[in-house]
């Protein structure tokens, strides 16, 4: 019990004797125990305390005891503080007051009182009392301020303890530290002088280190957050302070809670990343090492805070960028996405001069190869960072500085290969290639007096980017032009159905209207990334209706439309339809850059001749060697402007006559010849006929050029006084031919192929001379070899290193084949191509050769055999011709397994070309099933992507005739293989051909029809023999089995089939009676041992989940094609045995002529747009299985026995 009764306030009071009071009860309150007092004898003096003549007293000391009265009053009442809010925060303003203006050293008066005060507040903590009080936060920001500035008087070190004790219980009594606190605390290492042993600083870091501590096990992430702030300051002003706080740091890396990782991996990586971060990783070794192991850290979302946190560090600590890029090459195949896609964003904000001197070549190409990530959003990530990069060091790459174009200039070449390597990657390619490698120009400032876009420069960008494409990058660029696309495309059809359609407002036929619109919008939707929802937005466009999208649209999408015009018209565009509707933008987006000439235009033609003319100015052959190169890709495209869109020339007519004027600029010539040629033929009355041009033109037609030779027979052509020209040439030609020196005669014999298309009437006056000399003196004679130029052992040669005389020869079969085209409608037409089809039929039976003992150079005979091919199927696109020579169609179809892969690739590329255009019989549709045994992907994958873009484009009955329908053809062409044979080789070999068809066609719809078929080819006979039916009978069964087989593994249900087809009467015949029909279909046709073959095959499939059965390859019993490394493969058809062995070296890469199969020739823009996607790799059986198998088989063909049927049947 208080034994103090006396009177605090009252008149008359000295101050000397209050201060006594004061000084008396202080000491009494001091040694009260806060366990045994009896606080209601405290009240008197806790209200006389706080009275306004006390707290207001003028004397120092006065005050000073009262400070002290009041804090062991709060002690002796804790955890009640006897007082009301507004109270306490006099009386705490009162306690700092004191201390800030008393407390000024040891020897201040009053020190021991302030000492009490401040040991009180400091061990009792009723200072957190501060933080329940009105205007706490002001209150906070005052006693932070005070302290820092008494902090500074050189105190003693216990008083400045206390100080951070009472700072410390402040900060974790608050839930959040208020800003001026903050402010208060920073401010102490703003100095530059600041120093650990000055206390400010000492305190500042007391409390960095306590709340680390603190807060590190718990999930009080805030004030961590808070705290790792206030050191990231520090770390810049005065780093020094941080000697015990990165050890704890370091501590945080490790500990078990994910938030606390990620926020400790995010500050170091940006205190290693300020300006002093290689002295910091030098001085902090250790943790340095452990941040580094974040990038293996067993949560993702700290693994993509330690990549995000990287990017500093890549740009401001050079010294470590090998750890970092290492670190960062290993994250591009993180198991995540997010963290994958994180690393492509981080190169993707990278600045130019950082990328090019702290970024490896190796690493922009470990990034761009994730274009190709399974996942969209690290394909999207990696092309964006990638293409950003080009698009960055463009300028520099256009100035050929050494450094860019070795760091930079790859990146167009490898988008365009994961365009062509993946479907989904198409859509993410062209809008890379459009934002950042091939832009269009923005249009100039509207307050701009020059409106003028440069062309020029838009062109050369084009040019330069072309300087480092191979072929086939090339080759894609110029598919993702739109040139090549029939007119009027896919995309011009759609905008004429959403006029017609008219936003569902229609006056005539309305449903045959909205059925077009509908079928167009799903064709086109197949060719988007995402079908559905770009079917959806097309739809979505035609209900709007907007007459002025439709104008734009039809503007930007036009062949005449100029740059100018066309960044016009697109910007408006799609600024319109976002504002009609934003969700459908991208879509749109998509489809204009699509629709649109927005690579090449009649804008680059200008600049296209120009880069022409300067690559050899003077016509000596020479150049600069950047303007060769620029000449050469300016002459690729004029070249495809002229084969597939001549439109576009149409304007530039008198630009391209005053240019073959230049007769020493060969390649100049060539171009513009072929430019006019070209649009000539699609307009004839843009021909030119002045009679200057016309003289050099004829000068042409008979010079030893023959490209220049050839172009101007074309336009010679497309004059008005044609026929007169034209036989003149003629007679000419025909006269010389027999004379003419060996590059003559190529360039003749050009003249002659070209106008026996264009000019037959012309052709016909000397054809009886002319085909008697080119098939009898040319193709029947001799191969003329120079062995000191032929001593590569292969069996192809490119077009650069042929002979004149192969070349005449090649030629000369193009003769053949365009008389017999161009007299296709006459009444003769049968009878003129009956000895052309029959002898590329003997050049095929002969493997290039017209008798099967001839000597001829391997390198004839196989261009002579491509040739043959190629023209076959050309006049196989005529129907009369077709059917002359469909007795023929196996030998043709398995040119596809041709043992040269540029046979195969050219075939293929000229056989889809065609089939994609619907320019041959469906039964065409059949070959590329053939290719399953290649040893090269690209010919397989090619037959694979042609199957898939019809499966996805055509509508279900055009699907019914070129897929399903065809089963039976192909069953028919495995019956008539030259590889086919009862064996146990043969035919689980033949049953992959069925497989192949059965993996990409079969679908629960159509099993029912394909099974059906496949009966049916056991109800009829070969119409060719009595041995190749019982081949038939046997496939038929072969291919029952593998449906059935495949139907149970995925749960089809066979039905009969409920429709009537008629069976193809060319290759099939009725059979003479019921009694052979039944004897026919109770007979098994294979052998017991391939029967056994394919019950393992099904419980080996059932067993593994494998979809389909895999023989055993033998490679010397199969008929299969060489791969293109070289080989010499075996060719069962007609070759001779020893011939299987040879070795050939690898074959050069072929540009052919531009009406023949290349490398460059791909497929039309629908085919183009679906022929990318990925397809799943074959399913092979472990080689265990296949051991086992073949053993068995083994075993039962010993006492396997013929069980055919004995039923004569008519030949």
């Amino acid at each position: 019990m208080l034994k103090f009764h006396e009177k605090l306030v009252g008149k008359g009071l000295s101050t000397d004797a209050l201060q006594k009071k004061l000084k008396a009860l202080h000491t009494e309150l001091a040694d009260m125990d806060q366990e045994l007092v009896e606080v209601s004898s405290l009240s008197a003096v806790r209200k006389e305390l706080i009275s306004t003549s006390i707290l207001l007293h003028k004397d120092r000391g006065v005050k000073a005891y009262v400070a002290c009265c009041l804090a062991d009053l709060l002690r002796l009442y804790a955890p009640d503080a006897p007082y009301t809010h507004n109270e306490l925060r006099d009386i705490f303003q009162f306690f700092f007051r004191q201390l800030s203006t008393g407390l000024k050293g040891s020897d201040s008066p009053y020190y021991n009182e302030y000492f009490h005060l401040l040991e009180s507040l400091s061990t009792v903590k009723s200072v957190v009392l501060v933080c329940d009080l009105p205007n706490a936060d002001e209150l906070m920001a005052d006693i932070f301020r005070d302290f820092f500035g008494l902090v500074r008087r050189d105190l003693a070190k216990k008083i400045e303890l206390f100080m951070a004790d009472i700072l410390i219980a402040l900060i974790d009594e608050c839930q959040n530290l208020p800003s001026d606190v903050l402010e208060s605390i920073m401010a102490q290492f703003m100095d530059k002088n600041a120093r650990m042993d000055q206390p400010a600083y000492r305190l500042a870091v007391q409390y960095f280190t306590d709340i680390i501590v603190q807060h590190s096990r718990d999930e009080e992430f805030d004030e961590v957050r808070t705290a790792h702030d206030l050191i990231k300051q520090l770390n810049r002003s005065c780093p020094s302070l941080l000697h015990n706080v990165v050890p704890q740091l370091e501590e945080e890396l490790r500990v078990e809670e994910n938030q606390i990782r990620i926020m400790a991996t995010q500050v170091l990586g940006e205190m290693f990343a300020d300006k002093g971060g290689a002295d910091f990783v030098k001085k902090y070794p250790t943790t340095w090492s452990v941040w580094l192991l974040r990038k293996n850290d067993k949560a993702s979302v700290v693994r993509l805070a330690f990549v995000e946190a990287t990017k500093g560090v890549l740009v401001n600590l050079p010294d470590a960028r090998e750890a970092i890029e290492e670190a960062l090459g290993s994250k591009l195949l993180d198991p995540d996405e997010k963290v994958r896609a994180a690393v492509c964003k981080l190169y993707s904000q990278l600045d130019y001069e950082t990328a090019l001197h702290h970024v490896s070549e190796e690493q922009l190409r470990s990034l761009a190869g994730r274009g190709l990530d399974k996942k969209q959003l690290v394909r999207v990530e990696a092309m964006t960072a990638v293409g950003h990069l080009y698009g960055l060091a463009y300028p520099e790459i256009e100035n050929n500085d050494p450094a860019a174009v070795k760091q930079f200039s790859w990146i167009p070449s490898e988008i365009l290969h994961m365009a062509t390597s993946a479907g989904e990657a198409r859509a993410t390619a062209e809008q890379v290639l459009a934002e950042y490698v091939l832009p269009l120009p923005s249009p100039p400032p509207s307050t701009s007096k020059n409106t003028d876009i440069n062309e020029g420069a838009w062109t050369d960008r084009l040019l330069n980017m072309m300087k480092f494409l191979d072929e086939a990058a090339i080759n894609t660029l110029l598919n993702f032009s739109g040139l090549k696309a029939l007119r009027p495309t896919l995309y011009e059809k759609y905008l004429q159905c959403c006029i017609d359609n008219n936003g569902g407002i229609i006056d005539d036929d309305e449903e045959a209207v909205a059925e077009k619109l509908n079928f167009t919008i799903k064709r086109l939707a197949a060719q988007f990334p995402d079908p559905q929802k770009a079917a959806e937005d097309l739809s979505t466009f035609a209900k709007l209706n907007e007459g002025r999208l439709y104008k734009l649209l039809k503007t930007a999408t036009d062949t005449q439309v100029d740059l100018k015009v066309l960044v016009k018209s697109t910007n408006e565009f799609l600024r319109r339809t976002e504002q009609a509707s934003a969700a459908i933008l991208p879509t749109m987006t998509l489809f204009l850059r699509r629709a649109s000439l927005r690579l090449i235009n009649q804008s680059s033609v200008p600049t296209l001749v120009k880069r022409v003319q300067k690559g050899d100015p003077v016509g000596d052959g020479y150049g600069s060697s950047q303007g060769q190169v620029s000449a050469r890709n300016a002459q690729i495209c004029m070249n495809y402007i002229s084969k597939y869109c001549p439109a576009i020339l149409k304007v530039h007519v008198s630009e391209l006559s005053r240019a073959i004027a230049d007769e020493k600029n060969a390649r100049l010539v060539e171009v513009s010849l072929q430019a006019l040629a070209a649009v000539a033929s699609w307009d004839s009355k843009l021909t030119p006929s002045d009679k200057r041009t016309v003289e050099r033109v004829m000068r042409y037609v008979m010079s030893p050029n023959a490209r220049h030779a050839k172009f101007s027979a074309r336009l010679i052509s497309c004059l008005k006084n044609a026929e007169e020209l034209c036989g003149q040439i003629v007679d000419a030609i025909a006269e010389g031919l027999p004379d003419a020196d060996p590059e003559l005669l190529v360039a003749h014999i050009t003249v002659l192929q070209q106008l026996a298309l264009r000019a037959p009437d012309a052709f016909e006056r000397k054809s009886d001379v002319i085909t008697t000399f080119l098939v009898k003196d040319l193709l029947m004679s001799p191969s003329d070899v120079d062995a000191d130029a032929m001593q590569i052992d292969t069996d192809w040669v490119d077009d650069s290193d042929m002979t004149p005389r192969l070349k005449a020869k090649l030629l000369a079969l193009k003769v053949c084949r365009n008389r017999c085209l161009a007299h296709a409608s006459s009444d003769t037409a049968v009878e003129m191509a009956k000895p052309v089809l029959r002898m590329f039929t003997t050049l095929l039976h002969h493997d290039g050769s017209f008798t099967a003992d001839a000597e001829d150079d391997q390198w004839t005979k196989t261009r002579l055999r491509l040739q043959s091919a190629i023209s076959l199927l050309h006049l196989n696109k005529i129907d009369t011709y077709a059917s002359a020579n469909g007795s023929n169609f196996v030998v043709l179809a398995v040119i596809i397994q041709d043992p040269s892969y540029p046979v195969r690739m050219r075939f293929i590329d000229k056989l889809t070309a065609f089939l994609i255009r619907r320019a041959l019989p469906s039964h065409f549709n059949v070959i590329p099933f053939l290719t399953v045994h290649d040893p090269e992907a690209d010919v397989k994958n090619k037959a694979k992507a042609y199957i898939s873009c019809l499966l996805r484009t055509m509508p279900k009955g055009l699907r019914l005739v070129n897929l399903e329908m065809t089963f039976l053809r192909l069953l028919h062409v495995l019956a008539h293989h030259p590889d086919f044979a009862l064996t146990e080789e043969k035919l689980p070999e033949i049953a992959q051909y069925i497989t192949f068809y059965l993996e990409t066609v079969a679908s629960a719809e159509n099993v029912a029809l394909l099974f059906h078929l496949a009966m049916k080819a056991k109800t009829v006979r070969d119409a060719e023999s009595h041995a190749f039916s019982e081949n038939l009978y046997a496939v038929s069964e072969l291919a029952q089995h593998l449906i059935k087989t495949r139907a149970k593994m995925k749960s089809w249900s066979i039905e009969s089939y409920p429709g009537k087809i008629r069976l193809p009467p060319d290759i099939l015949r009725p059979l003479p009676g019921a009694e052979a029909a039944n004897e026919i279909l109770k007979t098994v046709y294979l052998p017991e041992n391939t029967l056994a073959w394919l019950a393992e095959q099904a419980k080996i499939m059932r067993a593994e989940g494998k979809e389909k059965p895999r023989a055993e390859r033998k490679p010397a019993g199969k008929r299969k094609a060489a791969p293109k490394t070289g080989g010499q493969a075996k060719r069962a058809r007609r070759r001779k045995a020893e011939e299987s062995d040879e070795e050939e070296s690898p074959p050069s890469e072929s540009g052919g002529d531009d009406e023949e199969a290349s490398s460059s020739d791909k497929d039309t823009e629908e085919s183009e747009s679906e022929q990318e996607a990925e397809e799943p790799q074959e399913e092979k059986l472990g080689r265990g299985a296949r051991t086992r198998a073949k053993a068995r088989i083994k075993q039962q063909v010993k006492k396997s026995t013929k069980r055919k049927a004995k039923v004569p049947l008519e030949d």
